[in-house]
């Protein structure tokens, strides 16, 4: 179950498979950070199954899940992307990619069979998948004068805070990744520093 300030995705790629009516369905999961890094997958995968009918995917991504998108791939609308997605919802997943590959096998499945199958492929590819909790983190930027770097620096080391950037000068610039659930207490924290300036850059 996903906790406050942390999410479910999976650890690493996982595949499926489902056959109905001579139609073959190969699923894939993958974990994703980024529209970017989904779409290159999506078209890396059309070139490598370039022979199939029909390639169709879900993805779910961004700190709000806000960043989706499905594809039908050639298939009637909405008898596959939404039914893919479905599965993610269900799994209460993010950072994923669902890829669903079909080879026709002759038989028309309308519909309601073509729903059932895409769900069940990309079913498959999520129930093989390792399921991890993963932090959500906040991105700040702390601005702060020089004879301040001893107190930044106890608390980034008692509150074990990541510095992903950092300019070192007589005003001193830091861009620090602080896990949602203590994102209260550590800016408080640095907000009782002398002269410090705290700026929430990133979700």
């Amino acid at each position: 179950m996903e906790k406050q300030g942390s999410y479910l995705t999976i650890a690493s790629r996982s595949g499926g498979l489902y056959k109905e009516k001579g139609s073959k369905f190969l699923s894939f999961a993958f974990p994703v950070s980024s529209r970017e890094e989904a779409e290159e997958i999506i078209s890396s995968l059309k070139k490598e199954y370039q022979d199939a009918r029909h390639l169709c995917y879900a993805y779910l991504t961004g700190s709000n899940r806000d960043i989706l998108r499905t594809s039908d791939g050639g298939e009637p609308r909405n008898s596959a992307g939404r039914h893919i997605l479905g599965q993610i919802y269900s799994k209460q997943l993010t950072d994923i990619l669902v890829v669903v590959v079909r080879y026709f096998g002759g038989t028309l499945l309308g519909i309601g069979g073509l729903a059932h199958a895409y769900q069940k492929a990309a079913e498959d590819a999520l129930c093989k998948a390792t399921i991890i909790i993963k932090q959500r983190y906040a991105i700040f930027e702390v601005q702060f004068p020089y004879t301040g770097i001893n107190d930044v620096m106890k608390i980034i080391k008692a509150e074990s805070l990541t510095v992903k950037k950092q300019l070192i000068d007589s005003v001193c610039s830091m861009e620090l990744a602080v896990p949602e659930d203590r994102e209260l207490p550590v800016t408080r924290n640095l907000g009782i520093l002398h002269d410090i300036h705290i700026t929430r850059i990133q979700h």
